[in-house]
């Protein structure tokens, strides 16, 4: 059993985490985990989409009331319903809409943690093909002997190559890197 109540897998931590247990947890008696995953997934797609949601969500001059009636409004025109959408009200209502990015990630680590699924951030100089990402993702599941969710992180300053982030674990095969090394390598030389 995690330290967080759940039986999920990893340890989520502060306010986010709390309330991404608690969700998850009520998720998971309710036997909904994959449909509030999937509402919350439509809410963060379109905060991601809309610079006027994500100042919504962010600024502390809007009154509990203000995001409340709005968040309302984007979540039913979004067709959030349910346990999620009564958790982004919840967060609205108690004015922690500006933590609700975080409670969304936490969520997503919980209900990957409870399907045995590994999470890695990759991070790459240029996006890669999609046969070049599925490689990618052969090779980390391989490693991790389990399914692998994949952050694909588009980075220009690694000028080539990977950094990889799994679990406890980082590769960098980077280019940046290979060069810094170099040059700290002439240096010592001299």
């Amino acid at each position: 059993m995690a330290q967080n109540g759940s039986d999920a897998g990893p340890l989520v931590a502060g306010m986010a985490g709390r309330y991404a247990s608690a969700l998850f947890d009520l998720a998971r008696d309710e036997r909904q985990i994959d449909e509030v995953a999937a509402g919350l997934d439509r809410f963060d797609a379109l905060l991601k989409e809309s610079a006027d949601l994500r100042r919504l969500v962010k600024s502390p001059v809007f009154t509990a009331e203000q995001q409340a009636a709005a968040i309302a409004a984007v979540i039913e025109k979004a067709g959030v319903t349910g346990l999620a959408a009564n958790f982004i009200r919840l967060t609205a209502a108690n004015r922690r809409l500006f933590a609700l990015p975080g409670m969304i990630t936490a969520f997503r680590a919980l209900v990957q943690g409870s399907k045995g699924i590994v999470r890695a951030e990759v991070r790459v100089a240029e996006k890669p093909s999609d046969a070049v990402l599925e490689e990618i993702t052969a090779s980390l599941r391989d490693i991790a002997k389990s399914e692998v969710a994949v952050d694909l992180h588009v980075d220009p300053s690694l000028i080539g190559g990977l950094v990889v982030k799994m679990g406890s674990r980082m590769v960098d095969a980077s280019l940046r890197t290979k060069l810094n090394g170099i040059r700290l390598a002439m240096r010592e030389a001299r």
